[in-house]
């Protein structure tokens, strides 16, 4: 895949809290719910929203808080194009990881049925 090192490592020292109220404003603006975002938040990082207002407190590294995260087992099921990546193509795993989030929220905004986009094995 080609993406830089540089995208990797600005990737990794971004601030969830810096990207988590522009996910809100997206979902937000297309009529999905502070709750809703929270939901998929959850089912992919395992955290509940006290955890989730600690980070965002502490200001932790997408690296810091996906290492805090208990990724969801169905996560590889998030596929397609995200920024214009293949999101299955991305080989650093952070990366990847950041990917599967964004590609959540985009599909909330979207207007995709939660129980579509919460994936299910089988």
């Amino acid at each position: 895949m080609g993406i830089s090192d540089t995208h990797h490592q600005r990737m990794a020292n971004m601030t969830f809290a810096s990207v988590y109220p522009m996910y809100l404003t997206k979902v937000e603006k297309k009529g999905r719910t502070k709750a809703e975002l929270h939901q998929v938040i959850t089912w992919l990082t395992g955290f509940d929203d006290q955890k989730l207002q600690e980070l965002i407190q502490k200001k932790v590294t997408f690296e810091t808080f996906f290492q805090q995260a208990s990724l969801h087992p169905n996560a590889p099921l998030i596929t397609g194009l995200i920024c214009g990546y293949r999101i299955e193509d991305i080989e650093n795993p952070l990366t990847r990881q950041v990917r599967y989030l964004d590609k959540l929220v985009d599909e909330l905004a979207k207007g995709r049925k939660m129980e579509k986009i919460l994936r299910q094995a089988g």
